[in-house]
């Protein structure tokens, strides 16, 4: 099955061109059963990445525009009553998909942002009094604008936490563009993966080695951002749970049956930023505390 998941990772480097990191990390969110918040400005490739990601995978997809009048029940669903047998039937929203782009995130109150915990943390939703399971696999992909846009709400530190990665995509080279423009970019995308053999690699990836000393080393990083002082937000046991679920699915990527440091090291920045930052942040700002904290431990000892 590593082959085809070679295949989903060439067809998405032919789709977002000059963009291999960002592929292989969405990727690797996808195979360690996150959720990706995508930030960036508008018309960079964030909704091309999901729609591709699913046509691969042969999942059911959803995309929800966020609004500022946007209310739960237009994503989770609602209960309407029926005449014939004078009950009340739940209409599901589009919540109950495999892969849901919730795009522009941030456009959407808090109140509507709220719906999305249980969805994201328990995979179930509940309504009315009754818990609806989600299908398998289950996994959002957010975008969220520069916060500095009109129209735009802060994401809550509990909604961030629930986001196992972030990425930027960033502006193409002069040469990918220049592709784009010339129909360069594929357009027919097939279906690679089946949903079970998907869900036999989420499975296996969480059976990866790790040493007691690469755990020690991801144990270090986590226990520094608390310890520092210079971290606004330190890192919860979510996230250390998340660090590990991205490093294991990065060494599979990398064919590996083990965890090494340098894995931890390459998806720390993109797990832990979003969640240290203070405030608001802004397209572009890096990931310089995630950088710091990785400079402060010695993945040696």
């Amino acid at each position: 099955m590593n082959d085809k998941l070679d295949t989903v990772i060439k067809y998405l480097d032919e789709t977002l061109l000059d963009k291999k990191i960002q592929v292989r990390l969405a990727v690797t969110c996808l195979l360690a059963k996150g959720h990706l918040l995508l930030e960036d400005l508008p018309g960079m490739g964030k909704t091309t990445l999901a729609a591709a990601i699913s046509k691969l995978l042969g999942l059911e997809y959803k995309r929800v525009q966020f609004t500022s009048d946007m209310l739960p029940a237009d994503l989770i669903g609602t209960s309407v009553f029926d005449s014939a047998s004078g009950e009340f039937n739940f209409k599901k929203g589009p919540v109950f998909s495999q892969i849901l782009l919730a795009d522009e995130i941030n456009r959407g109150s808090s109140r509507t942002q709220s719906a999305l915990l249980e969805a994201m943390a328990e995979y179930q939703v509940s309504a009315d009094k009754i818990t609806y399971q989600l299908p398998k696999p289950f996994f959002v992909i957010a975008t969220q604008n520069p916060q500095d846009q009109s129209g735009t709400f802060v994401l809550p530190e509990s909604e961030l936490d629930r986001f196992t990665m972030r990425i930027e995509i960033g502006y193409p080279s002069r040469e990918a563009e220049k592709m784009m423009l010339t129909g360069g970019q594929r357009t027919e995308l097939q279906s690679v993966l089946s949903t079970e053999e998907l869900l036999a690699i989420q499975a296996e990836i969480e059976n990866t080695q790790i040493s007691e000393n690469a755990m020690n080393y991801l144990l270090d990083l986590v226990e520094a951002t608390r310890t520092s002082g210079k971290i606004p937000n330190p890192l919860s046991p979510r996230a250390t749970k998340a660090l590990l679920a991205c490093a294991r699915a990065w060494a599979y990527i990398k064919k590996r049956e083990y965890v090494l440091p340098d894995d931890i090291q390459a998806v720390f920045p993109y797990v832990a930023e979003h969640r240290m930052r203070s405030g608001v942040g802004t397209v572009g700002s890096g990931n310089s505390l995630s950088r710091m904290i990785i400079d402060m431990v010695d993945p040696i000892k």
